[in-house]
């Protein structure tokens, strides 16, 4: 069994794989890494391997606690993976980004494949069908605009994501709530179609934690997948092995 684990700004998720298949995954604060993981590996005792991958500075605390347990691979620029990597500055792509592209390579092969990840940020991934990592583009994610007009404005309200009925806003409760989510799905329409124009026969994902909330939302034919960046992770995991 292997044990993939993604720390992340304030939440951890943890997920449990036996043949390449999800058998479990959770999600939980971060500062609860090392209850989590006893608790895991007493449910789980046939992990044997883990890897880690970290947005951040992974402090040495994690590493240490899950090498008590199993042979750990610390995701990082030194990791090997199995995409051809094009982008400029390979030093500063993201693990998640990294994870992301190799989950596509895998289960996408030779095929064009722009993976967005509606997260804290919105990231759009691209590799080509000969297996070639592009690039992309990072932009705001929801909440992050949703806190933009609070912080750099003196009189707009701190608001959370909901439903809208109009994108015409007659509030400014319901106007903020039409730029933030009305403007995502704008925004996400148009980059895939601007792929779409460059690339024949896109296949895009949409994974992230607000991916359900856009799936509906969207005009172009997408697959989401809530799994694609523990899948990566765990692909990374089995190529490092040697």
């Amino acid at each position: 069994m292997n044990l993939v684990v993604d720390i992340g700004n304030t939440m951890t998720k943890y997920a449990v794989f036996e043949n390449r298949t999800v058998i479990h995954m959770e999600t939980s604060e971060s500062q609860v890494f090392v209850s989590q993981i006893k608790q895991l590996f007493q449910t789980f005792p046939k992990i044997d391997r883990a890897l880690i991958s970290s947005v951040g500075k992974l402090e040495n605390k994690e590493k240490e606690v899950l090498a008590l347990f199993c042979k750990v691979h610390v995701l990082s620029v030194n990791s090997r993976i199995p995409f051809k990597n094009r982008y400029a500055t390979p030093l500063t792509l993201g693990m998640d980004r990294i994870a992301l592209i190799t989950a596509a390579f895998y289960q996408y092969h030779k095929r064009n494949v722009l993976v967005v990840d509606a997260g804290t940020c919105i990231t759009y991934d691209i590799i080509n069908e000969a297996g070639e990592y592009k690039g992309g583009a990072i932009s705001p994610g929801l909440q992050m605009r949703y806190n933009a007009m609070h912080v750099q404005t003196e009189r707009l309200p701190l608001l959370k994501p909901e439903d809208i009925l109009d994108f015409i806003g007659n509030s400014t409760e319901t106007c903020m709530h039409s730029g933030a989510i009305n403007g995502m799905v704008q925004e996400l329409d148009g980059v895939i179609d601007q792929y779409h124009a460059r690339f024949h026969d896109l296949t895009v994902i949409l994974t992230g934690g607000d991916a359900q909330f856009f799936v509906k939302r969207l005009k172009n034919s997408i697959f989401a997948n809530s799994k694609f960046l523990v899948e990566g992770l765990n692909c990374l995991l089995e190529y490092n092995k040697s």
